[in-house]
């Protein structure tokens, strides 16, 4: 098949290109390259991809570039392009998260409904989050819940993800969203908590914990995460809206002890106040991925460190 994925250079954007190039279909990237984290290190991401006959990158930023152009023909689009980061989405920083999020994603949509492109395309598979869902009201938490968004990002994500709704009722767009739980794994953003530490900890650095570690996370192995993506482009229910989780709660410090154990050294932790926008705790019912599409996770968390560890040891050295 012919597919389309937004946000081609990123962690979880790569990772599906490649998967999608192995399994015979092939790829149009697309990305711009947002400055929230070094160009250098999407480029990388972008390597293996660009060394396959089937891939083609596009470098265009969604919010103007002639997506009824780059969608013709597309039988899956994968939306994962989004500006990311939870704590750097207050104040004057929101109207980057309301542009690359909310209006991109209304543009992606105008254009799968367009003549050109809905005579061919089979579904828009969204990149949602378990930001949306703030503090949970009930662990694990299922689909039904009302979403309460704590930070401006889990509100930019929420307001995408009804976008995918309301145009798959009204215009008939195929749709489908999932909601990720905390991923991680080779090619992990910079920023997130798991690059940080391990990272911290193969150089001998003292690392920072916002809040007092007993925060907990359903951690979510990229492999899992792609897969289920992936899986989402050919359900046949309607405007899907789904968990992906990895399976189990973890507490951050549990993280740490484990990371520690992985590449042989006690991390230095400094602990700091939490940051406003933070969930205490998230754990997915991955129930409805399980019945729609099919959806179990693999990688239990200890595999998982392992694997980024390596990546990063070989990223360092």
């Amino acid at each position: 098949m012919r597919c389309v994925v937004t946000g081609a250079a990123g962690f979880v954007g790569s990772s599906i290109s490649d998967e999608l190039l192995a399994r015979g279909h092939s790829v149009v990237g697309i990305d711009c390259f947002v400055d929230y984290y070094p160009r250098a290190m999407k480029e990388r991401n972008l390597l293996s991809a660009r060394d396959h006959n089937d891939f083609e990158f596009v470098e265009e930023d969604l919010q103007q570039a002639d997506l009824e152009k780059l969608f013709e023909g597309a039988d899956l689009v994968f939306h994962l392009a989004a500006q990311a980061g939870v704590r750097a989405s207050w104040g004057d920083e929101f109207s980057i998260y309301t542009g690359n999020n909310i209006l991109a994603t209304q543009r992606v949509l105008e254009a799968a409904k367009s003549p050109g492109v809905s005579g061919t395309l089979k579904k828009v598979v969204y990149a949602s989050s378990s930001s949306v869902y703030g503090t949970a009201e009930t662990l694990p938490t299922v689909e039904t819940i009302l979403p309460h968004p704590i930070s401006p990002y889990g509100v930019s994500k929420l307001a995408a993800e009804q976008l995918m709704v309301l145009y798959a009722s009204e215009f008939g767009v195929p749709t489908a969203s999932v909601r990720y739980f905390t991923v991680y794994g080779p090619r992990q953003r910079p920023d997130m908590a798991f690059h940080r530490f391990i990272k911290a900890g193969i150089q001998g650095e003292g690392l920072t914990v916002y809040g007092d570690g007993e925060q907990s996370r359903d951690f979510t192995f990229i492999k899992d995460a792609v897969e289920a993506t992936i899986a989402a482009g050919s359900t046949e229910v309607p405007a899907l809206v789904c968990n992906i989780g990895g399976g189990s709660r973890v507490t951050v410090n549990q993280v740490i002890a484990q990371i520690g154990d992985i590449i042989g050294k006690k991390l230095d932790v400094n602990y700091v106040d939490r940051q406003k926008g933070d969930a205490r705790h998230t754990a997915a019912d991955t129930s409805l991925a399980q019945s729609a599409i099919g959806y179990s996770p693999t990688t239990d968390l200890a595999t998982g460190l392992a694997a980024e560890a390596r990546w990063l040891e070989e990223l360092l050295s």
